[in-house]
């Protein structure tokens, strides 16, 4: 059966990306867009893909007017919120590839779908370096208490920090938190050199020109480091065989997931 589709941010980086590889699968179709740009066009007019002939509408209130599988929200922090609760009461599974949500947005997002009986699926970041990032950092903390994670982004990315940071400090709360031989408040000078504490994890956030989407987390023992780091590049499509994935997936459960390997087999 064929999962009908909603894109929310269909003509950014990311969204595009997806659209096109969506345009080329046989069992996802597109059957409406958010673009506030290029409202009133087709997808296919917008993005040069003539097998993408779904309208484009500047709200998501405006393309939630056709039903759909699968709600993708890929647009900005601001709005996202919105949507995700829009989409869940209009009967939509929903994908959150969104940054920049908060833990009580989500909260809120997950008490929806269990009203409605709909599944969501939050993920950061869906690159698989991504998600082994995630993995091999929970199985190190098991085993050594204290590390720092370093969150680099582009200079014009707002949120600080990312979401895959975000996600994977509240990964590694879960195993626990980290330690601090120093703490904060003993810190001599100024303390905030020395990152913001993000779910029990010390976090330094870098915005510069050159830099897409890069999490690195440095784990210490006496005499002795580990260093794990994911770099994204300059092309979405990376992203593109998770997101495709979520689509997939998101209508297998109820409720809130986070992460990709959430639903990984």
């Amino acid at each position: 059966m064929t999962i009908k589709v909603c894109l929310a941010g269909a003509t950014g980086w990311a969204g595009s990306a997806l659209a096109r590889s969506i345009a080329k699968a046989e069992d996802i179709e597109l059957v409406a867009a958010v673009s506030r740009t290029h409202a009133r066009k087709t997808l296919g007019e917008a993005l040069g893909e003539p097998r993408l002939v779904c309208p484009v509408y500047a709200t998501a209130e405006e393309a939630l007017a056709h039903p759909c599988d699968v709600f993708f929200e890929y647009t900005k922090p601001d709005v996202a919120k919105a949507n995700c609760l829009l989409a869940l009461a209009r009967g939509a599974h929903l994908v959150v590839g969104t940054s920049g949500l908060t833990d009580a947005d989500y909260e809120d997002i997950a008490a929806v779908a269990s009203q409605h009986q709909r599944g969501v699926l939050a993920v950061d970041n869906f690159a698989l370096t991504v998600v082994l990032l995630q993995k091999f950092a929970e199985m190190a903390a098991k085993f050594i208490p204290q590390w720092e994670i370093i969150d680099y982004a582009s200079d014009g990315k707002k949120d600080a920090p990312s979401g895959t940071v975000r996600e994977l400090a509240a990964r590694l709360l879960r195993v626990r938190p980290s330690e601090l031989t120093v703490p904060l408040e003993k810190t001599q000078g100024v303390v905030e050199t020395r990152g913001a504490r993000v779910a029990g994890s010390q976090v330094h956030s870098v915005r510069l020109p050159g830099f897409v989407i890069s999490a690195e987390i440095i784990f210490g023992m006496p005499d002795q480091k580990l260093t794990i780091r994911h770099d994204a590049g300059s092309s979405a499509q990376p992203y593109v065989d998770g997101a495709l994935l979520a689509i997939r997936k998101v209508n297998s459960f109820v409720g809130l997931r986070r992460g990709l390997d959430s639903v990984l087999d």
